[in-house]
């Protein structure tokens, strides 16, 4: 009997095991067990049926998380270093690396669907040392609540990220309308538009969900 429960850590036999996944959720259908997956580390959210999953050991687990720090925090420091070695170039950075003038950067403002990315956005931002406000919002909520937003923030940046996944299975991939959330970023964006023609602020936006297929 598979005792494979709701907050396990899994991963997926016919995906060779790739991926770890905590489990969301666990939905009974009439010809089996479906469990809903969020990916560990990485920033994705699929189905699964049950006799494909299998729990992942504790020391595997930590062991994936090391290495997902690990990546991130030389990531950050190579970001750093380029950095820094542009700024010397064009002569903001002296030779014994003291700064000539202050370094500003541009203010951005991030709305997440997701609790869990909103931190760790948050996190690695200010790792970088990136002026960052970040939000979590639901997906369907960010259409409403943008505008006040970028009212109360005034960022230089706008980033919506958030998950998604169809309604129909298997049927149209094209139209927006068979998603769960498509229509909320497109909305979120169009608000920011306006937004940023009555100011003429020339804002930036970034607008990226992650899919699910059942």
């Amino acid at each position: 009997m598979n005792s494979i429960k709701k907050g396990d850590i899994v991963a997926r036999k016919s995906y060779s095991k790739d991926i770890l996944f905590k489990v969301k959720n666990i939905i009974d259908t009439p010809q089996q067990k479906i469990a809903i997956l969020k990916g560990l580390v990485d920033r994705i959210e699929v189905d699964s049926k049950i006799d494909d999953l299998e729990i992942v050991d504790k020391q595997t687990v930590n062991e994936k998380i090391k290495t997902f720090h690990h990546k991130m925090n030389s990531k950050i420091i190579e970001t750093k270093e380029k950095r820094n070695f542009s700024e010397y170039k064009i002569g903001i950075l002296s030779p014994n690396n003291r700064n000539k003038e202050k370094i500003i950067t541009g203010k951005i403002l991030h709305l997440d669907g997701d609790k869990k990315y909103s931190q760790k956005s948050y996190y690695y931002y200010k790792k970088l040392g990136l002026n960052a406000i970040v939000k979590n919002i639901p997906e369907y909520r960010q259409p409403k609540v943008v505008y006040g937003l970028l009212q109360k923030y005034n960022p230089d940046i706008l980033v919506i990220t958030g998950h998604d996944g169809m309604i129909k299975k298997g049927r149209d991939y094209n139209n927006i309308y068979n998603y769960r959330n498509s229509k909320y970023f497109i909305q979120t964006v169009k608000e920011a538009r306006k937004y940023d023609q009555e100011t003429n602020n020339h804002l930036v936006i970034f607008a990226r969900c992650l899919s699910k297929l059942f």
